[in-house]
């Protein structure tokens, strides 16, 4: 294998053009490159390529398209992210609110192993998630004001104090421990089953952490599936070998969390914000279509309709 060594901006604009993309404003090209860089932008070119061998771009596909799906990407990601933010606090707050009610405000008390699924396989794992989370409060605990502030002054932190410096992948996991009506009493709050939540939460967490890092969003996949749940079933999607073939474990799988997660204002709000970078991309995209995207993102062609369903 060839070894990838360093090319100037020159010879990263002569490389696009050797594979057939049409650069028409090389200034503009070679400022884009600089400020976004070369190994990012092309992450997304996997769109605009020929369906053979040569690993080249359709005849006639411009600099600015594969540009503009980048860009698309970044608006979309900050969409989601903001909304997996409010996800994250909700969930967090409704976490501390069930087991400080349960079990009390100290630590000693609502990180008592005996608040937690006793199950024998279980075990291990809960005493490993209670020191990853007393480690969290040690280490990020000293950052934050609030959890300063009651560790200085009160030799404790409230779990509805300690939440803010919890990560979500963390408290995604203490879920997954938590006893059956504890984890029901969460999920009924979201008219969900707590068997699914349990699946929707490490999903939230890994976007959380992907948007975080500005890794491409728009075609990525989970390894993990959600349920079937009845939006597939009104939105026809359609199915292969019994299994539905868009929003499993794509974009659109993660909507269908924020659908089941997000207040009805805040979703019709962020579905209304992607519809508005849907229309924008599709405008500046001129050798493929916009259903090519929908398509990679798992979104169906109604998706429009999630909005209004209850």
């Amino acid at each position: 294998m060839a070894k990838k060594v360093f090319k100037s901006i020159s010879e990263q604009v002569e490389i696009l053009r050797e594979k057939g993309l049409v650069i028409e404003d090389e200034e503009y090209a070679k400022s884009v490159l600089l400020r976004e860089n070369y190994f990012f932008l092309m992450g997304y070119r996997h769109s605009f390529l020929k369906q053979d061998a040569s690993r080249k771009f359709i005849d006639g596909t411009s600099f600015n398209e594969l540009y503009a799906l980048f860009l698309f990407d970044r608006a979309f990601r900050n969409i989601i992210f903001k909304n997996l933010l409010i996800v994250e606090n909700n969930y967090k707050s409704i976490f501390s609110y069930v087991l400080s009610s349960n079990y009390g405000y100290r630590e000693k008390d609502y990180l008592n192993v005996s608040n937690f699924d006793q199950s024998e396989d279980k075990k291990g794992q809960i005493n490993d998630l209670i020191r990853k989370l007393k480690r969290q409060y040690r280490v990020n605990g000293k950052q934050h004001g609030a959890t300063s502030h009651y560790m200085t002054n009160y030799g404790y932190i409230p779990l509805w104090i300690g939440i803010k410096v919890i990560s979500f992948g963390l408290m995604s996991e203490l879920f997954s421990i938590l006893k059956e009506e504890d984890a029901d009493r969460i999920a009924k709050i979201y008219n969900i089953d707590s068997k699914s939540l349990e699946v929707f939460l490490p999903i939230l967490a890994n976007y959380r952490n992907l948007c975080a890092h500005e890794d491409i969003l728009f075609d990525h996949f989970t390894q993990r599936m959600i349920p079937d749940n009845k939006y597939h079933h009104i939105l026809n999607i359609n199915k292969i070998d019994g299994e539905y073939v868009f929003g499993k474990n794509d974009i659109f799988a993660l909507i269908l969390i924020l659908k089941h997660m997000l207040t009805q204002a805040d979703f019709k709000m962020m579905m209304n914000e992607i519809n508005y970078e849907f229309d924008r991309l599709k405008g500046r995209l001129v050798h493929i279509d916009i259903e090519k995207i929908y398509e990679k993102m798992g979104f169906p062609l109604n998706y429009k309709d999630i909005m209004y369903l209850e």
